[in-house]
């Protein structure tokens, strides 16, 4: 890493499903989303690990809940990260889904004032939030300026595409994250709806009659918008599923001609909303 590119450290937060190992590797650091049972509560593979939340979850009366991290969360990390850098870039979720942003607002106001710390509500989350905050981290090590990282990421955030299957809207109801899709509650009950991400709303792309027939439009929805390069930056997401997601991610990887395309677990705050057996794909179009 060149001495340019270490003046620039990003934090970011579980909900982009950032592999650990990446985030060890680019010193990125990840905050933690807080998952509660009942009156326990757990922070996002600190405390409670992916596996550990599904047997719990299969096991529980009841659904759990997530909170946003608190502000002292965001007064570590960034504690630590001005230590080594003089920028920071912290990319997080949509405000419509998550209060991660305020918490990180907060944090900055009260303990960072004079600090460049740079806060992005990228208005996605998962696997795009995912690509958001790698390619910030290629286009750091690679000597760009804070400014026109934060300029590419405001370009791409509006060309960002989500689009999801859920194996029941339980989740989402229960959750109050389901947006438009709220109009399919108590319709017929082989709908299988193709979900989409719309400025950080859940939103119904299509009606379909059932789950096959839904992964195959998935299938061609993607084909048809996704950009056939690097550009696209598609992944393939999952929530204890990873039989089908690596099946779907097979099949657009050859569809578009693509030399990979990364595969991403949904983790235990996204999954307490979209519950188990979510699908989804996320990409940028041109």
């Amino acid at each position: 890493m060149s001495a340019r590119a270490s003046a620039i450290r990003i934090v970011t937060d579980t909900t982009a499903c950032l592999p650990a190992d990446f985030a060890r590797r680019h010193n990125i650091e990840i905050v933690p989303q807080v998952i509660r049972f009942g009156e326990d509560s757990y922070l996002e593979e600190v405390e409670l690990s992916y596996a550990d939340f599904i047997q719990r979850l299969r096991t529980s009366a009841g659904l759990p809940s997530t909170a946003a991290p608190l502000p002292g969360d965001f007064v570590r990390a960034y504690e630590r990260q001005t230590a080594a850098a003089q920028t920071v870039l912290s990319i997080h979720p949509s405000t419509e889904v998550s209060g991660t942003v305020r918490s990180a607002m907060t944090a900055k106001a009260e303990a960072f004032p004079q600090a460049d710390i740079r806060i992005l509500d990228t208005r996605t989350v998962a696997g795009n939030l995912a690509s958001l905050v790698i390619a910030a981290t290629e286009w750091a090590e690679a000597g760009t300026g804070a400014d026109e990282i934060m300029s590419r990421l405001e370009a791409m955030i509006p060309r960002g595409r989500t689009f999801f299957l859920v194996a029941t809207l339980e989740y989402l109801q229960k959750g109050g994250r389901i947006g438009g899709a709220s109009a399919l509650l108590g319709g017929a009950l082989q709908i299988r709806p193709i979900l989409q991400l719309v400025d950080g709303r859940v939103e119904v792309l299509e009606k379909v009659r059932t789950r096959a027939r839904a992964l195959e439009r998935l299938k061609e929805l993607v084909v048809q918008e996704c950009p056939r390069g690097a550009d696209g930056r598609l992944s393939v997401m999952h929530a204890d599923d990873a039989a089908e997601a690596e099946a779907l991610a097979a099949a657009l990887q050859a569809a578009l001609g693509l030399p990979d395309v990364p595969l991403y677990g949904l983790g235990s705050a996204i999954t307490t909303h979209g519950g188990p057996g979510t699908l989804a794909v996320g990409f940028f179009v041109g």
